[in-house]
């Protein structure tokens, strides 16, 4: 996965000398393709970068790597860059210098998702980068567009509660702890019987992309004293999750972020309980990645590297984006965690990757 990403990495000029982000999606040969699904939308995005830094800050946390933080470096250079004066992200790229797109409606400036994942990967490099004025003015100037915000969708608001989470572990909260229990509620409420939903309007059962509420719904009944959000985020999480991982996600179309998502909730879910169930669901989530799915086929390919971008009805994907090898390597931390420390005796994969990255 590591290495699939390092294919993926270009330099963007326009960031900065050291700046990097990644491309958005590849095909069989691991040639990037530019997203145009929504008319033409770039080659990068914010929503990548950012969650590759928290990716790349956790390993940083668990390797000490010299080549692990210059890869932190170069994706927090990018995501500031993209922050407007104003404080609002703008998403896609247009090309490899770094043109903001500044029209489609898939990177509009203060977009719900990449401004949520751009102010929590920023509130997590706060962490590595301790001291750093570019992060205190960047939050400075992101964090009033989330506070202000209204009719935001639950799974949004999921991830603003975990950057309040981010910036109180590193002690400085920006105040936002009443705003932990505002939202916290806003998402318990935001649900059909006993199962959250991502949205108000959202029919049938909710989609796993990116569908993380109850973990973070966990994580913040712990910090708010309220067991009442545990139990709500418990009950959610037997709904939502428990058939569809004991079926092998036997579904019409799974992407790896579902699956992510889904070992995300039932991995917070154990630490805050301590329940064994729930680590073992994680575990049957997990195996996902490799034959336990529709397709009884790998989607992580391990002696190439690279993560497919999903299953649809019995095919595994021939293509390899950013959001499935990053997701993919969150999911399956501790083999990306081994990767790493083994990648460090050769001094690891170069930030700004091409056709360097692609040999390795």
């Amino acid at each position: 996965m590591l290495r699939q990403i390092a294919r993926l990495a270009r330099p963007v000029p326009f960031a900065g000398p050291t700046a990097i982000a990644i491309a958005v999606y590849s095909d069989a040969l691991n040639q990037p393709l530019r997203a145009e699904q929504a008319g033409y939308e770039g080659v990068a995005c914010v929503d990548d970068a950012a969650r590759a830094l928290e990716l790349y800050c956790d390993l940083w946390e668990t390797t000490a790597s010299p080549w692990v933080r210059r890869w932190c470096e170069g994706l927090l250079d990018f995501v500031l860059a993209m922050q407007g004066a104003d404080g609002r992200w703008h998403n896609f790229i247009l090309d490899w210098e770094g043109a903001p797109n500044q029209d489609a409606r898939t990177s509009v400036a203060g977009g719900g998702f990449w401004q949520a994942r751009a102010l929590l990967a920023v509130a997590r490099a706060r962490q590595v980068f301790d001291g750093d004025a570019r992060i205190e003015n960047s939050l400075s100037r992101g964090l009033p567009h989330i506070i202000e915000a209204t009719d935001v969708p639950a799974d949004v608001r999921a991830i603003h509660i975990r950057t309040a989470l981010t910036l109180q572990e590193a002690g400085d909260d920006r105040g936002l702890i009443d705003e932990i229990a505002l939202w916290s509620d806003e998402v318990a409420g935001c649900r059909d019987g006993e199962r959250l939903m991502n949205s108000p309007d959202e029919q049938g059962a909710p989609h796993l992309w990116g569908h993380i509420q109850e973990g973070v719904l966990a994580d913040a009944g712990v910090r708010l004293g309220r067991q009442d959000l545990v139990a709500t985020a418990c009950r959610s999480a037997e709904l939502v999750f428990r058939t569809v991982v004991m079926s092998g996600f036997d579904l019409e179309h799974v992407q790896p972020y579902d699956v992510a998502s889904a070992v995300y909730v039932l991995t917070r879910i154990a630490e805050v309980t301590g329940t064994p169930t729930y680590a073992a669901l994680a575990g049957m989530a997990r195996s996902w990645f490799d034959r336990r799915n529709a397709a009884g086929q790998p989607v992580y390919d391990r002696q190439a590297g690279r993560v497919s971008d999903g299953v649809d009805g019995r095919r595994v994907s021939d293509n390899s984006g950013a959001e499935a090898n990053i997701v993919g390597a969150q999911a399956l931390f501790e083999d990306t965690a081994r990767l790493a420390r083994r990648l460090s005796a050769r001094e690891g994969l170069p930030a700004a990757a091409g056709r360097t990255a692609a040999r390795a």
